[in-house]
């Protein structure tokens, strides 16, 4: 008699992606604290703008630095730093749900470490991109852009698997054109902002990033070079 095997209904998270949720939600949960005074005494009130000016991404800094070639960490941190500080709860919460959508899908093929440097240089490229065009809008934080480079790292791997198929692979785009077309809706009912820009390259650089950090990338690329 076979013993019974047990089976999980719904497949684990992989741990790169509950961790990178967990940082933004314990940033969150310490900014709440604090604005109900139960942690941090008075001055916790004042968390989120403080994490904001220290920890956020901002582009005319980035200008101050390559105009004067400084390069101090306390700003190149914020490269790393911006994505897990938000401007609001429900701006936190819409990040981390993709983030867990996104990520979990990704997770499941791409090696651990390899998430986390897409979502991180993502994010990172994504804010290069906004420094481009930030015009008089010059903060960038959230998660969205690194989540977007998720979206990338999707993206490429529908594009492989509609190919291994014979299919149209332009139907890869699906996801992140009915994105941008919310963006767009939004925008226009509620006024626009340039931090869609940073979402945006933070995708094209997901994408392109994905060709290295996907299993097996680097053969498909020698296999390429090879056949040229």
């Amino acid at each position: 008699m076979s013993s019974p095997t047990n089976h999980t209904l719904v497949n684990p998270l992989p741990p790169v992606v509950v961790a990178l949720f967990l940082v933004i939600l314990g940033v969150e949960a310490m900014f709440f604290l604090g604005t109900r005074g139960l942690v941090g005494g008075p001055t916790a009130v004042g968390w989120r703008s403080a994490a904001i000016q220290d920890y956020g991404y901002n582009a005319d800094v980035l200008h101050w630095m390559l105009q004067n070639n400084i390069w101090p960490l306390e700003h190149l941190k914020r490269f790393v730093t911006f994505p897990f500080i938000h401007g609001t709860f429900t701006h936190a919460l819409f990040a981390g749900v993709m983030l867990l959508a996104l990520g979990k899908f990704v997770g499941e093929v791409f090696a651990q470490w390899a998430v986390i440097v897409l979502f991180i240089l993502s994010g990172a490229i994504g804010a290069l991109g906004f420094t481009l065009f930030a015009g008089a809008q010059p903060w960038l934080i959230g998660a969205f852009p690194g989540v977007y480079g998720l979206i990338g790292g999707f993206t490429y791997l529908m594009w492989l698997k509609l190919g291994q198929m014979g299919e149209q692979q332009y139907r890869a785009f699906t996801l992140i054109g009915v994105l941008m077309l919310l963006q767009l809706i939004f925008g226009l009912l509620f006024g626009a902002n340039s931090t869609w820009i940073a979402d945006v390259t933070g995708f094209a650089a997901g994408f392109i990033l994905s060709v290295f950090l996907a299993p097996g990338g680097w053969r498909r690329i020698h296999q390429r070079i090879r056949r040229n």
